[in-house]
């Protein structure tokens, strides 16, 4: 009798050590509650509750910034997740990730080496070069994705396709001709199109005067029936004679 009391004190006592251990090792083993600091100017929102001062939020939070507002997240030595007007992301990081899931606006991600950043959109998947800090803005608009390298080196990847976008260049994803969605503005540029290397808005207006001015001027002469023009020297010569 004596025995088989010792024998279950024995058990008990070991499945008590066995259970404390395995709740120490999950504990050891959780990933710390990492947070980040945000400054807002403007209007912006996390997780939908208003936020007017400077704070700190935790990983999967959602943030949005009303038209005229920005947010900046700072994240420490990962790096920082920079917010224009306009837009709303999810935020989720560790203490080697970034990832953010941006659903529309635009942001501009900087992750220090070492530091696996990604930015999802519903077109693609931007990926910032691990072995090297990175800079780079991702922005969603109605029809695609327009991803932007501003230092180090990002990967677009859009389906099974995958795109190395280096510092000074840019890529897009998506659909550029999807129906129901607003022309493509941008600064400098036309609607639907994304303006030339080097040509301000007023240089292009004025190439788009010219055309119209040498289709008129060939309309006209065409209808004099046999007149030639002519140039040379810069000057514009009419021929009466054939």
């Amino acid at each position: 009798m004596l025995g088989k009391n010792w024998t279950r004190k024995s058990l008990a006592i070991l499945t008590t050590f066995a259970v404390w251990s395995v709740f120490t090792m999950v504990a050891i083993a959780a990933p710390k509650d990492l947070t980040a600091e945000i400054s807002v100017t403007g209007q912006v929102t996390v997780n939908g509750n208003p936020t007017t001062v400077n704070s700190t939020i935790g990983s999967d939070s959602t943030i949005t910034t009303g038209a005229n507002s920005s947010a900046v997240v700072s994240l420490g030595k990962l790096g920082r997740v920079e917010l224009q007007a306009d837009s709303s992301v999810q935020l989720k990081f560790s203490d080697s990730t970034i990832v953010a899931i941006l659903s529309a606006g635009k942001v501009r991600v900087s992750n220090a080496s070492g530091v696996a950043a990604t930015v999802t959109t519903k077109d693609a998947a931007i990926i910032g070069d691990i072995a090297q800090a990175n800079t780079f803005d991702v922005e969603v608009e109605c029809s695609h994705t327009h991803a932007e390298t501003i230092a180090g080196l990002v990967t677009m990847r859009s389906g099974s396709s995958d795109k190395a976008v280096a510092a000074g260049s840019g890529s897009i994803a998506g659909n550029m001709e999807q129906s129901g969605c607003q022309p493509c503005k941008r600064p400098g540029g036309t609607p639907g199109a994304f303006p030339i290397a080097g040509l301000g808005a007023g240089a292009l207006a004025a190439i788009i005067i010219g055309a119209i001015g040498a289709a008129g001027a060939a309309i006209f002469f065409g209808s004099t029936g046999g007149t030639d023009v002519t140039s040379g020297g810069g000057t514009i010569v009419v021929s009466p004679n054939r």
